[in-house]
């Protein structure tokens, strides 16, 4: 099968590419690198013509409310023309979980008109929302970090590493839609701060940790487990212990 990966270039289309690749699929990785930009629409009707699955992986280059949000929207809107020109078959994005329990952010606003751009497109789909990535661990610690300190706020986490998140897209993307939404996570879910810890304590033990009682995630207020499924869902393979050493891939 023909696949296009809008945002084929980042980390998880990068795998996913060659997931997909590995199993014979003719796959194009776009990204404006090579002349595949969803922003504005160059080359989306040559890359998308004759392509049976769209993996749209494509993220805003600023977290900010009206950035996100213009290109959510502009690039879902012409995904969208291109894709009903082509009569593509699947339409598979990655998403958030908890994005529909944290309007208060405009980034999780944006992502969750693209949702709902990409249900009421005609397209049968697969929408993945995912928890936050492991690899967010080392960021979020260093967003805490105040000379030695790390504070490092009261919430529930269930990360998931990369590696896990591609082989669910990899194979969600060969599925039949689901016409739903379906969510993923890594297999160990605990407080924010055993993660954080578990990071500093192999790879800067002189930080002293400083829990807080603010349900705080990159300056925005949420609630405790807002970033955790509510039901069940996909767990990944990879945890913790396993992603700090390095021996994934």
């Amino acid at each position: 099968m023909k696949i296009l990966i809008i945002g084929g270039t980042g980390l998880i289309g990068t795998m996913v590419a060659r997931n997909l690749t590995k199993l014979g699929h003719d796959v194009i990785p776009g990204s404006p690198t090579n002349g595949i930009d969803a922003l504005t629409g160059t080359g989306l009707d040559e890359a998308m013509a004759g392509t049976d699955i769209i993996i749209d992986l494509a993220n805003s280059k600023s977290f900010d409310d009206a950035p996100a949000l213009d290109f959510f929207q502009t690039a879902g809107r012409n995904l969208i023309a291109a894709k009903s020109k082509a009569s593509v078959k699947h339409h598979v994005a990655l998403s958030i979980v908890g994005v529909d329990r944290m309007q208060n952010m405009g980034y999780m606003r944006a992502k969750k008109m693209q949702e709902d751009l990409i249900k009421a497109s005609g397209t049968p789909y697969t929408i993945i929302r995912s928890t936050q990535f492991l690899e967010f661990v080392p960021t979020v610690a260093a967003i805490g970090t105040q000379g030695n300190d790390v504070y490092v706020s009261d919430i529930s986490f269930q990360p998931i590493a990369a590696v896990d998140v591609a082989a669910f897209v990899t194979e969600f993307a060969l599925e039949q839609p689901t016409n739903a939404l379906e969510e993923i996570a890594g297999p160990e879910k605990d407080d924010l701060i055993n993660f954080v810890t578990a990071y500093l304590k192999q790879n800067d033990s002189a930080k002293k940790i400083i829990p807080t009682d603010k349900h705080e995630y990159f300056g925005a207020t949420i609630a405790k487990s807002a970033l955790v499924p509510e039901g069940s869902a996909h767990l990944g393979k990879v945890a913790m212990k396993e992603w700090l050493s390095g021996k994934i891939i």
